[in-house]
């Protein structure tokens, strides 16, 4: 199995994630996360969970339209609310994979769905040996990877002939933008006393998802979607080609 520098169940790794989580105020009690991406007016993140709903809305739409049953994996689900959401659509069976023991857990609590499964692992993992999905979802989720070209070609292992790869609200990067971007998360991270995490986050370039046969779903850089659409993030589509 192709390894691709994924956070593998490292337990330092894990303890400094949640510490960074409960700092930037993203751990919710399991009444936040069974109405996400419905959040409180008053709460520090609401215009990006506002972002993310509009993002969850335009997938589920995309998929609806498919009109055939679906079997998605969603990889570093998190708490699991999107993949919740995701289970809500007719003929769906979703997996929910994530390598953070107190997230999955949470979101195997909050979240009883006869179509909906958890598992607490890292990707790739033998726990998905011999399955094909439909549709595998990146959702903010790709940074964690060192290597793009490597987990898009694990992915597409696991894609059915006429499957789809899904990457949204995830950062691309002009190839000159990048070393800027690596440095402000360093500095960030710094400013959070969790240094590590610079290790474990990363920033991919745009050139990296053009070598797969792909299509542009949402440009943040198009003037129409930053002004009219209000769009923050790419949402890119990889075909099993």
């Amino acid at each position: 199995m192709l390894r691709i520098n994924n956070i593998d169940h490292d337990p330092v790794f894990e303890k400094v994630y949640v510490l960074l989580r409960q700092k930037e105020k993203r751990t919710y009690s399991d009444f936040q996360v069974s109405v996400l991406p419905e959040i409180e007016p008053g709460h520090v993140h609401f215009k990006e969970w506002k972002i993310r709903k509009k993002s969850c809305d335009r997938l589920i739409n995309y998929l609806k339209k498919k009109r055939k049953p679906l079997k998605i994996l969603e990889i570093g689900c998190g708490n699991g609310w999107l993949s919740a959401k995701l289970a809500e659509i007719q003929q769906t069976e979703i997996i929910g994979l994530d390598p953070n023991k107190s997230e999955i857990h949470q979101a195997i609590a909050v979240f009883n769905k006869s179509n909906l499964k958890f598992i607490h692992d890292s990707f790739p993992t033998e726990s998905l040996t011999g399955l094909k999905f439909d549709v595998i979802l990146f959702s903010a989720s790709v940074q964690y990877f060192a290597s793009f070209a490597g987990v898009i070609i694990e992915a597409l292992n696991h894609l059915t002939d006429r499957g789809e790869i899904h990457i949204t609200d995830t950062h691309f990067y002009e190839p000159e933008e990048l070393a800027e971007a690596t440095n402000r998360s360093k500095m960030y991270f710094e400013g959070l006393g969790l240094a590590e995490m610079a290790h474990h986050y990363h920033h991919h370039a745009k050139s990296d998802f053009v070598v797969f046969s792909h299509r542009i779903l949402a440009n943040p850089k198009q003037p129409f979607n930053q002004i009219i659409r209000k769009i923050n993030f790419y949402w890119i589509v990889i075909k099993n080609d």
